[in-house]
């Protein structure tokens, strides 16, 4: 989840359940402390040491809050690593020069939520759970989420389909291309899941329906169909992941504000296409209901026993391949 210039809903409702549990302790009033406060998490950095972890085009300056962790250290510091490779393999590079990383011990296990800031440079938060596994952190996507938001400008409110739509749609993807996922698994998800972004009744478009399924699924949707007609319109040669490059190329990125149009006419540039900008012209003031079945059928899709099968032989097949592959560069 990323909000730019404000503060998380999800933070807020951890907040309420420390403060429940016993506001005295030292340990809900340290989590209080780094959970608050239109300065966090920029703030925790002069008070609090920090490690240095380099990765390709950047560095990540990564803070503890106070609290213990049942981890050794060192595998949450893999664990970041793994994350900043995959989503610096989808782009070519992590996406900004330096971010603020701040780790906020919570009760429970695996990652509780995460939080991705700009107004004071690249910034992200994330609530990790006292007794997480490695394994809790193996299976992750809240870390490669927020960090995939880095690479896009911040825009308007209205427009935070198309940073949240490309949160979901990237992230499995990059772990796919780093070798953490399997293709099989993301595209299953996606028939699973991206009819949550369908238009409902009421819908005024993606720049005008804020609820949940639209911002993340149906800005999702919108990715996967541009990914597809870039193809389409390339030869299969180039795909969003080369619009998105094109974008941190030009110098967008989180750091930055930029309107939609700006954002959208970058990456169409670094393609050769005006499929962003055209696609937006179509779905972004009014609703449109894709045909995700046949969509499905075409890629070579079909959901079979709990899985799904490929079917190579479909006429987009050789396109749903290469949108999990990993680049040659």
């Amino acid at each position: 989840m990323k909000l730019a210039r404000g503060f998380c809903w999800i933070g807020l409702s951890v907040v309420f359940a420390v403060t429940l549990q016993g506001a005295g302790s030292f340990r809900a009033a340290a989590q209080s402390e780094f959970m608050r406060g239109d300065r966090m998490p920029y703030d925790a950095f002069d008070r609090l040491a920090s490690i240095d972890i380099d990765v390709s085009g950047g560095v990540i300056q990564v803070g503890f809050a106070p609290g213990e962790i049942s981890l050794p250290r060192e595998k949450v510091l893999d664990w970041i690593r793994a994350s900043a490779k995959a989503v610096s393999v989808y782009y070519g590079r992590f996406p900004v020069d330096s971010l603020k990383l701040l780790l906020v011990p919570v009760d429970g296990a695996r990652v509780r939520g995460g939080t991705t800031w700009a107004y004071r440079g690249p910034a992200i938060r994330v609530l990790l759970g006292r007794q997480s596994l490695e394994d809790d952190l193996r299976r992750d996507w809240v870390m490669v989420h927020e960090m995939v938001h880095l690479a896009l400008p911040y825009m308007d409110e209205r427009n935070a389909w198309l940073s949240e739509g490309l949160a979901v749609y990237v992230e499995p993807i990059a772990r796919v291309q780093a070798g953490d996922l399997s293709a099989r698994e993301v595209w299953q998800a996606m028939m699973r899941d991206m009819p949550k972004g369908l238009p409902q009744a009421g819908d005024q478009g993606l720049d005008n329906t804020g609820s949940w399924g639209r911002k993340y699924w149906g800005g999702a949707m919108f990715c996967l169909l541009a990914d597809v007609e870039i193809r389409k319109r390339t030869g299969n040669r180039l795909g969003l992941q080369d619009a998105v490059r094109g974008v941190i190329a030009a110098g967008g990125n989180h750091a930055r504000d930029w309107t939609l149009q700006r954002v959208l006419s970058t990456a169409d540039r670094a393609v050769g296409a005006d499929v962003l900008t055209r696609l937006h012209d179509e779905m972004g003031a009014r609703p449109v209901t894709p045909d995700l079945a046949g969509l499905w059928r075409d890629l070579g899709l079909r959901a079979q026993n709990g899985s799904v099968e490929f079917d190579e032989t479909a006429p987009l097949a050789a396109i749903r391949a290469a949108i999990t592959k990993a680049r040659a560069d």
